[in-house]
């Protein structure tokens, strides 16, 4: 049985990280179909809201099924851009990031930089859950640095504010990417709440996913693994499929369509370059079409190279 995020039952316990430039609504809708039980959105600013850029507005989801995430250094801010969402969209979840290790990010006092003060993270989630009636969930990471891990404080202190989910990355923000999650950081995230905790980090596997549950988290939550490979949340939620060359090809231009359905043919293809070259990294013999895919500005011109790469295939 799947426990609840506030008042929302998910489908199943495999969720979408958020990927700033890749999560919009076009992937979400693929890895919808895949199986996820949740997906979160591109992180959206706060004061992009606020100055109602039409950009960020543009971001807020309006489908259903969704987390939307929010990131700022405020609570004032925060919950002032809340306050728009909400009135542009109605996602079952609100998440607040507070783990991007961006530069941009952490010098505007968003993202891992909100780890160094579990006071403002508390306030943050308290003035959402009085002013809202709203799940809300946090995206963490284990602590701003080694010699500052404090994702335990930081859950045990979100948790008697109300928050209603939290995903811990076991990894530092000085980490950024780079080593192995270490799981003992999930380990602690769990000893501290009984809310609903994702582990997040290095889920490649359905081996990898059964190290996070054997520490007893509610969910896992998959990011860069699904890049060019949507199908790794299908084996997560249910077994291991041999995806073949056409199906991935096929998926692939599907992308494509599903881009342009939403936006102009030259946007769609200009996201497609690193989408498609994501595709194309899980082919074999497919390095010298990687190369070609960096300039595409059509649909046709990325159907013309997926077409010789299925018939020059040996």
């Amino acid at each position: 049985m799947i426990k609840k995020i506030g008042n929302v039952t998910l489908k199943s316990k495999v969720a979408l990280a958020p990927m700033a430039g890749v999560t919009n609504q076009s992937f979400r809708e693929i890895c919808r179909s895949m199986g996820a039980g949740l997906v979160v959105s591109e992180m959206i600013s706060d004061r992009g809201l606020i100055y109602q850029n039409q950009k960020t507005l543009e971001m807020i989801p309006k489908e259903k099924s969704i987390a939307t995430q929010i990131f700022g250094s405020s609570v004032e801010t925060i919950t002032q851009g809340v306050g728009i969402i909400l009135e542009h969209s109605n996602p079952d979840i609100i998440d607040i990031n507070m783990g991007c290790p961006v530069n941009k990010v952490i010098k505007s006092g968003a993202g891992s930089a909100l780890l160094k003060d579990p006071q403002k993270i508390y306030d943050i989630v308290k003035s959402l859950k009085d002013n809202y009636n709203k799940p809300v969930s946090i995206k963490i990471r284990a602590g701003f640095d080694h010699s500052s891990i404090n994702c335990d404080k930081v859950a045990s202190i979100a948790t008697k504010a109300g928050v209603d989910a939290i995903t811990i990355h076991g990894r530092t923000r000085s980490d950024m990417y780079t080593g192995s999650v270490n799981l003992d950081y999930i380990k602690m995230v769990r000893d501290n709440t009984d809310v609903f905790v994702f582990g997040n980090g290095d889920i490649k596997s359905v081996e990898d996913a059964s190290k996070m549950y054997e520490l007893g988290v509610d969910g896992i939550m998959v990011g860069r693994a699904t890049l060019g490979n949507p199908w790794i949340i299908r084996d997560l939620v249910s077994q291991e499929e041999v995806v073949s060359i056409h199906e991935r090809i096929d998926m692939l231009l599907a992308h494509a369509q599903k881009l342009m359905s939403h936006e102009p043919e030259k946007y769609a293809m200009i996201q497609m370059r690193s989408h498609a070259a994501w595709y194309f990294r899980h082919l074999p013999q497919s390095k010298k079409y990687r190369v070609q895919l960096v300039n595409i500005s059509t649909y046709d011109e990325l159907k013309n190279i997926c077409l010789e790469y299925l018939n020059n295939l040996t």
